[in-house]
């Protein structure tokens, strides 16, 4: 999994749940950067289907190739978006709309901008004054460098998954082979590979469940609409992790688990429980 973070920090209050004013400027600031091109009198552009601001958020029923990671209640802005596999050679355009989307569009209903911010790539400062400095070899490798059978696994922003059709908001019902096919399933659409269960025994125990069902309201003002973004938070102990359920969830910590990840939610993080 090759993938590029991108981070920005501003010394602002955001709100409780930063990801749906941030996404929605965003699009805003990337449709301004790359429609090059108006729709027609049908109002169908016909570079659709090379359009990167189509990609990330026109096409419906798809993994999307980026997500906001966040957490939720911050003092300041403090956020990333991560690029995956073929997105990562869009950094230039995702770059530029961050930037659009700082100094111009603005932040939420105010449309605040900002003109003093950090934005880094993969930890380390990309702005040289108004300039954007791309770093040589920004593209990054998945990687694991140490292994833990029992952990201690936090769900930081709601955990929005479904089972029997319908979205967990009872704890108990939440089981260990819920999560792993859940981010395995992200994985090979992210690889843009067909579906396929997980081809490993599924090995660990839950033995300890902190978990609260927390609701959030998303308001779309492209829409019109509201929506609740409801899923579960908090921490559960499992023990006895197998090798491939363990990377699984570390692969979880980047790519997110659940729906609606690119809003920032289901972002997960495993410790080691010593």
């Amino acid at each position: 999994m090759n993938y590029i973070k991108i981070t920005i920090k501003i010394k602002d209050k955001p709100p409780f749940f930063m990801g749906s004013q941030i996404r929605g400027a965003f699009g805003v600031a990337l449709k301004k950067i790359v429609c090059l091109n108006p729709p027609n009198k049908h109002g169908v552009c016909i570079l659709k289907e090379n359009c990167l601001y189509c990609a990330f958020f026109e096409i419906k029923n798809t993994i999307s190739t980026y997500r906001l990671d966040f957490k939720l209640g911050a003092r300041e802005y403090d956020f990333n978006m991560y690029l995956f596999n073929r997105a990562t050679k869009e950094l230039p355009y995702a770059l530029s709309a961050l930037l659009e989307m700082l100094k111009n569009i603005g932040l939420g209903k105010e449309k605040k901008t900002y003109e003093d911010f950090s934005m880094l790539i993969n930890d380390e400062n990309c702005l040289n004054g108004e300039e954007i400095s791309l770093p040589k070899n920004s593209q990054q490798i998945f990687s694991i460098k140490e292994r833990f059978e029992n952990i201690i696994l936090e769900f930081v922003t709601p955990l929005r998954i479904k089972k029997d059709n319908r979205f967990l908001r009872d704890a108990k019902n939440l089981e260990l082979k819920d999560l792993i096919n859940s981010i395995y399933q992200r994985q090979m659409k992210l690889l843009n590979r067909d579906f396929k269960k997980f081809p490993y025994e599924i090995k660990g125990e839950i033995i300890e469940r902190n978990l609260k069902y927390l609701e959030l309201t998303r308001s779309s003002n492209r829409q019109k609409t509201t929506m609740q973004f409801g899923g579960l938070v908090g921490k559960m102990k499992i023990k006895g992790l197998n090798k491939e359920s363990f990377e699984v969830l570390k692969l979880g910590e980047l790519i997110g688990v659940g729906k609606s990840c690119v809003f920032g939610l289901g972002k997960i993080e495993v410790k080691g429980l010593e």
